[in-house]
């Protein structure tokens, strides 16, 4: 009899805990917008991304990298850093000449969860764009499964809960036998009323309503994107990059 695989979801970065992921494959889920733009970036040929913990430590490490002058990128509340290069876009990065650059990255949230998540066996970063790619890169670990979410300021981001939900249903029709947590099963009949609309989030996400706000409609219609890439980010805590795996 196959073993059933373990499936749980964290709905905040807040709500990592070192023990809970290790020995797991993480996934960690900023749809808006984080994870889309690391996806994004690497695409666009970016060698590697280096999460940080805040401006002062980007620039810092900025100071002391070798081997060329790396990118910052960032934002705190959808705004970009003053003196960063770019923001926390998948539309500015897919403009940007990233090839064979490294990029410095510190968000509000995404890059929190990230960090939060090093003690994993493997940590790949998942959204919308490259759901697909991503379930399928969890199903090849053999691994108990945990979704995290970057939520927003340490409350639940329905964006995120949705792309965590529409894994969760992914990886049970892909996987031969799976164990959902309680919170696992939360997110995926959250996201079934927008397994074929997932457009609605536009207006039902209050975080997607501020970017519009703010003049990034574009940013959101990218991140909206349902299967788009098939380009899955792994995050490799021990050189502290995040690199171009395979979908």
């Amino acid at each position: 009899m196959d073993r059933s695989i373990r499936i749980d979801v964290v709905l905040t970065a807040e709500g990592v805990a070192t023990d809970g992921v290790a020995g797991t494959t993480v996934l960690v889920i900023d749809v808006l917008r984080a994870s889309t733009t690391i996806v994004t970036a690497l695409a666009h040929g970016c060698r590697a991304l280096i999460p940080v913990a805040d401006p002062a430590e980007a620039w810092q490490r900025a100071r002391s990298l070798d081997g060329g002058e790396p990118l910052l990128a960032g934002e705190r509340r959808g705004e970009t850093i003053p003196g960063f290069d770019l923001g926390n876009s998948p539309v500015e990065v897919a403009e940007a000449c990233l090839r064979g650059r490294t990029v410095l990255l510190t968000t509000s949230n995404g890059t929190r969860a990230l960090l939060a998540a090093r003690s994993a066996a493997a940590i790949g970063v998942a959204a919308l764009i490259n759901r697909t790619a991503a379930a399928r890169w969890v199903g090849e670990q053999g691994r108990p499964v945990v979704l995290v979410c970057a939520g927003e300021r340490g409350g639940v981001s329905l964006e995120d809960q949705v792309c965590a939900g529409l894994l969760v249903e992914r990886l049970v029709t892909s996987m031969p036998t799976v164990d959902l947590s309680a919170t696992a099963q939360a997110a995926a009949d959250v996201a079934r009323p927008y397994a074929a609309e997932v457009w609605r989030l536009r207006e039902d996400s209050p975080w997607a309503r501020h970017l519009i706000r703010l003049g990034r409609r574009a940013d959101v219609d990218v991140c909206l994107g349902l299967d788009t890439a098939t380009l899955v980010p792994v995050y490799h805590p021990g050189v502290d990059e995040i690199v171009a795996g395979r979908g």
